[in-house]
């Protein structure tokens, strides 16, 4: 995914992302909503601050790419973050609070109870779980950075958890399941209006180039909580103090 090829090939097929609409003469977040499970936002993250601080630098460096100015829509540098497992969203999310008026609070609950149980399997691993920035990740509505454990250890702890999550039967009964495989990755920038006259081959040049730093300098990123995040777009994800939470890992 980080090979000068695969900006090549993935420029080809990159589409206007439904997520941002334009709205007064800007591209605004429209409405998505849903839960997640994801490390807690930039903003609130400060054993990751040298981290976000560098992937923000890296954000505008790669705004300054965009011959268009409406090609890429940035997220909120507060809002970045690692997701470890998508839950709901969406129609989805829609259809199962229409269908049950408990889904919200059964969902929560659930999650309290599997969080409890997988802190007591950790609790005798102290050693933190570490990964780091592999690269640029040209998605087909999306654009950020890639991450790949440090070691084994970190990659099977991630996996474990995931497994834990999508094969409980009380969240599967409630509809969560999933859908996608791990590419774990954090957004920068969602794809606005394409031009028909966008030189994607130089696009695709100029990200591989901008690619070239992680090579020479990637930051370790500390997994160390795992919180229950709900969203309305793609701009902003909040919790309430009482919701499931998870330390994962110690440094």
């Amino acid at each position: 995914m980080t090979l000068p090829e695969a900006y090549r090939s993935q420029v080809q097929h990159i589409q206007e992302s439904a997520k941002f609409q334009p709205d007064s003469g800007y591209r605004q977040a429209v409405p998505f909503p849903g839960y997640t499970l994801i490390t807690p936002p930039a903003v609130e993250a400060s054993e990751n601050s040298a981290f976000y601080a560098q992937l923000q630098d890296y954000q505008q460096q790669l705004l300054k790419l965009s011959v268009d100015s409406d090609l890429i829509v940035p997220v909120p540098s507060t809002s970045f973050h690692l997701t470890l497992a998508d839950l709901i969203w969406d129609s989805a999310y829609r259809d199962a609070c229409e269908k049950n008026p408990e889904f919200e609070q059964q969902l929560r609950s659930c999650l309290a109870e599997i969080f409890q149980e997988y802190q007591q399997s950790i609790a005798s691993e102290s050693q933190p779980i570490y990964w780091q920035v592999l690269g640029l990740i040209v998605m087909p509505r999306a654009v950020g950075v890639c991450l790949v454990p440090q070691d084994e250890r970190c990659y099977e702890q991630i996996i474990k958890f995931r497994r834990t999550i999508y094969q409980n039967p009380q969240l599967i009964a409630l509809g969560i399941e999933q859908h996608y495989h791990f590419t774990a990755h954090i957004t920068l920038g969602y794809f606005g209006e394409i031009s028909s006259d966008l030189d994607r081959t130089n696009f695709g040049t100029m990200l591989s180039q901008l690619n070239q730093q992680w090579l020479l300098n990637s930051p370790k990123f500390l997994i160390d909580r795992v919180e229950l995040r709900k969203f309305d777009d793609m701009t902003h994800y909040y919790r309430q103090s009482d919701w499931p939470s998870l330390v994962i890992s110690h440094f």
